[in-house]
C-alpha cells in the first residue's frame, strides 16, 4: 500500500463518524475514487477546509487493493468553488456536474480529459459563463469522452442515411437518430427538429471547446433531449435535472472556439 498524489474535484462527503468523513473524488490520475477522511470534522481537522463541495485539491491518498475505502491522508486546497456566491441557478449548475461525474464514471477508471473537461466547466460556471449552454456542452462531451455519445450521423438502427428533414427522430432505445423506416420498430422516440440534430453534432464535437452559447431557440428541446437520453444512459432520473436552467439567459449569438483544421 503505496502513497499516491493526484488533482482531485471534491463530488460528495458522507458523515462517517463524529471526526470523519467519506468522500467521493474525481481524480486527474486515477479516476473516481471512495475514500476515507480520517478527522476531516474537526475544527482544527488536517485537510484546512480543502473538503467543501467541489472544491479543487491536491490529495496524497493510499490505495487499497481490497474493496475497502482508499485513505485520504492529505489535501490541499487550490481553489474553491464559489459559483453558490453569485447565484442559485450557479449553484445547482455546479451540482449538476458533480452529480453527472458521479453516475456516468467507473472507480479507479482514469479519464484525465474527463476531468479536464469538468474543471473547464466549472471555471465557466464559477466565473461569466453561460450556465445553460456550459451545461449542454458538459453534458455532451461527457456523453463522448466515456462512450455514451448520441448517434447524429447515421440511422443508429440499421446503419443507413437519414434525409435531412425539418424534423428527425431520435430513438432513445437505439440510441440516436433513426430513419423513417426504422422509426416505427422503436418503443420510445423524440422528434426533434434538423437544426437540433445540427446543434448537438457541434456541442459533441472533438474540435468544440468553451466557451460557447447555444442559439435561445433551439435551447429547450435540445436540454429535453439530453435529459431523457441521460437517463436511460444511468438508468433513473437525476436529482439536478429538475433545477437546470430552464432557458438561456444570454444573447443568443453563437461564439465558440473551434480549431481550424488548416492550423494543424
Amino acid at each position: 500500500m503505496s502513497a499516491e498524489q493526484s488533482t482531485a474535484i471534491v463530488l460528495r462527503t458522507i458523515e462517517f463518524s463524529e471526526t470523519s468523513l467519506i468522500v467521493s473524488l474525481l481524480t486527474r490520475d486515477f479516476g473516481r475514487i471512495s475514500a476515507l477522511a480520517k478527522g476531516a470534522r474537526r475544527p482544527k481537522g488536517p485537510f484546512e477546509g480543502a473538503l467543501d463541495l467541489l472544491a479543487v485539491c491536491r490529495v496524497v491518498v493510499l490505495r487499497k487493493s481490497s474493496d475497502s475505502l482508499d485513505l485520504l491522508t492529505e489535501a490541499k486546497l487550490h481553489r474553491r468553488f464559489r459559483g453558490g456566491e453569485k447565484s442559485l441557478e450557479r449553484t445547482y449548475a455546479g451540482y449538476h456536474v458533480a452529480e453527472m461525474l458521479r453516475l456516468l464514471t467507473d472507480e479507479h477508471d482514469p479519464h484525465p480529459e474527463v476531468y479536464d473537461l469538468a474543471i473547464q466547466s466549472l471555471n465557466q460556471i464559477d466565473g461569466s459563463g453561460d450556465v445553460a449552454s456550459t451545461l449542454l456542452f458538459f453534458d455532451a462531451q461527457a456523453l463522448r469522452l466515456l462512450g455514451h455519445s448520441p448517434g447524429t450521423d447515421r440511422c443508429t438502427d440499421c446503419g443507413g442515411i437519414v434525409d435531412s428533414v425539418a424534423r428527425i427522430a431520435f430513438s432513445l432505445s437505439a440510441g440516436g437518430i433513426v430513419c423513417n423506416r426504422c422509426r416505427p420498430r422503436q418503443q420510445q422516440t423524440i422528434s426533434i427538429t434538423g437544426h437540433g440534430i445540427d446543434e448537438l453534432r457541434r456541442l459533441q464535437a472533438e474540435a468544440t471547446h468553451l466557451p460557447t452559447q447555444v442559439a435561445s431557440h433551439l435551447y429547450s428541446e435540445l436540454r429535453a433531449l439530453m435529459n431523457r437520453y441521460i437517463q436511460t444512459v444511468v438508468g433513473n432520473v437525476p436529482r439536478m435535472q429538475a433545477f437546470l436552467p430552464a432557458k438561456i439567459a444570454t444573447p443568443t449569438k453563437i461564439v465558440s472556439t473551434v480549431e481550424n483544421p488548416t492550423d494543424r
